[in-house]
């Protein structure tokens, strides 16, 4: 059946793309098509699920500051958001039970506990895509969101280690020794390892041999340990480009995820009018979440991000039910129900995530009245200095325009980045950065206003503005902001497509500079320097004919 499965994932997610709306929209409901025509996923589609999760995971770790998980608003918030959801939850659950719902009939306080524990979480696979389409893995609402998920995916290996009754090996009591000892070994290798597939076969063997294999010989959950062995080797100089390697694999390995969870979706009228019930929940679940975050003094806008990247149920859902299942908790319709649930969050939540912006301006006067006066260490205002020239994106492209520009112009330039590790290393090498997201609408409203300037004055003092974010969406996000923001300057951006290109010129950019386009270029300018003369002026050089050359 793989062909089958193949070309209505492809037909489905094509059409969602056409209309704007995230592919992973149409991989569900490819599974729900495959469905209905009687397609079964089988342990082939199962093991090319649990294959993404693990890889997932792997790339989470990569990325993953465990310092993140220290912050008040990580693991505080997650602890309050869960108690709290479980309370509400198992209680409306139980109210259900006394007025003889079905499916609720008979059901127990055990039973409801463990159904609202199933819908406490949020899933890890969504958000991270949602996260990573919108580039917004380091920002702080990104980095916020994924601290709650991997704090609740530890809640979740605990819980299915005592629920299950079988505790982890003996020899787990070594493991950290173990992890720390074969750390060094690990870095010494990825510095041998070179590049192209040699370091995604790498990738493959930490996440799958040692980190999955090598916990459940543990008798602890694969996912887990492939989070550990990112984390492990994160810090590694080639950790980002080990992450981008493994992408395309991953994200193809998610589309079988997206399948099974539609193939296990049964389209019963009950179910699926349950199923439209526990969504509903959903509103609460998104509510609180940005409550508790404004009150840990996040911005009402990076609450909000964070909020709707949450406002799901979770893969890890499926996996409790599964257990109480087992442990005769919880009936099997339950697990049709939950895989619904799961399936209409998910569509639920992809559109508004991908509106976020036009939602926080509509409403962002009622928004500002929730967040508190005081503000959170990495939301605090902007100090742009007198810089003229910004360059928002400090990565490789942003760091090379920013470099070329201080040593061919008068001006210092100002890089932006709302990455905060980036940030530090930068300055550490001499240059101009802040912390900052260029994507934020209210970016230049948080700008310090020198003397008495509005945002006007800051933005009017402003000769050009270089694009050099992480992917294009970003880019995108920048330029409307700047746009409605009525900024004067000119614009350029950095893409890698040239229909990427014609988006940004709509919208109001001057220039567009595909940058392996321009990468040639440089590379014959600095030939041609070399072959007229190494010991001459560069404007000598440049003005005199190259021979033997057409």
């Amino acid at each position: 059946m793989e062909p089958l499965w193949i070309a209505v994932a492809f037909f489905c997610g094509f059409v969602m793309r056409h209309f704007r709306m995230p592919p992973l929209i149409g991989f569900l409901a490819a599974g729900f098509v495959l469905n209905a025509l009687g397609v079964q996923g089988g342990p082939t589609l199962d093991y090319i699920a649990d294959l993404g999760v693990t890889l997932l995971l792997f790339s989470i770790g990569l990325k993953l500051d465990l310092r993140t998980l220290l912050r008040p608003e990580v693991w505080a918030g997650t602890s309050l958001h869960m108690l709290l959801s479980l309370g509400v939850f198992s209680g409306l659950f139980m109210l259900f039970a006394a007025l003889g719902l079905p499916y609720f009939t008979g059901m127990e306080l055990g039973s409801a506990l463990v159904l609202g524990f199933a819908l406490s979480f949020s899933s890890t696979v969504f958000a991270v895509k949602v996260l990573e389409q919108r580039g917004d893995m380091n920002s702080i609402h990104g980095r916020t969101a994924i601290g709650i998920l991997v704090m609740q995916d530890i809640l979740a290996v605990i819980f299915l280690t005592f629920s299950t009754g079988k505790l982890p090996s003996v020899w787990s009591l070594v493991l950290p020794v173990v992890l720390l000892a074969l750390r060094p070994l690990l870095l010494r290798l990825m510095d041998r390892i070179g590049h192209g597939e040699m370091l995604v076969l790498f990738g493959l063997f930490l996440s799958l041999v040692v980190g999955a294999s090598g916990f459940e010989m543990l008798q602890l959950k694969p996912d887990l340990g492939a989070l550990v062995l990112g984390v492990m080797v994160a810090s590694h100089p080639k950790s980002s480009e080990l992450a981008k390697s493994l992408s395309g694999i991953k994200d193809l390995f998610l589309v079988g995820f997206f399948l099974s969870i539609g193939l296990k979706g049964s389209l019963s009228v009950g179910a699926v009018t349950l199923a439209l019930l526990l969504s509903a929940l959903l509103l609460f679940k998104a509510t609180l979440f940005f409550l508790l975050l404004t009150r840990f003094r996040l911005r009402a806008r990076s609450s909000l991000l964070a909020s709707l990247s949450l406002s799901n149920y979770s893969e890890f859902g499926l996996i409790v039910a599964a257990v109480a299942l087992g442990q005769g908790w919880l009936s099997s319709d339950w697990l049709v129900i939950l895989a619904l649930a799961l399936s209409i969050s998910f569509v639920l939540c992809a559109p508004l995530c991908g509106r976020v912006n036009e939602l926080y301006q509509r409403h962002h006067d009622f928004l500002m009245r929730l967040q508190t006066n005081s503000r959170h260490p990495d939301d605090q205002p902007i100090d742009l200095g007198s810089a003229t020239i910004y360059i928002f994106g400090m990565g490789r492209t942003g760091r090379g325009a920013y470099d070329y520009i201080r040593s061919h112009t008068q001006d210092e330039p100002l890089g932006v980045d709302f990455s905060k590790p980036r940030v530090a290393d930068q300055r550490a090498q001499g240059r101009r950065v802040i912390y900052g997201d260029p994507t934020d609408p209210d970016f230049w409203s948080r700008v310090k206003h020198q003397g008495n300037q509005g945002n006007q004055g800051n933005q009017g003092k402003v000769r050009l503005l270089l694009l050099a974010l992480s992917n294009h969406q970003a880019n995108l996000s920048a330029a409307k902001n700047l746009m409605e923001a009525g900024f004067k300057g000119k614009i350029a951006a950095a893409v890698h497509f040239e229909d990427q290109g014609d988006h940004l010129k709509e919208l109001g950019v001057h220039a567009a500079f595909n940058i392996y386009r321009e990468a040639g270029a440089g590379l014959a300018e600095h030939a041609l320097e070399e072959l007229n003369g190494a010991g001459q002026e560069p404007a000598e050089r440049l003005s005199k004919p190259v021979q033997g050359l057409a």
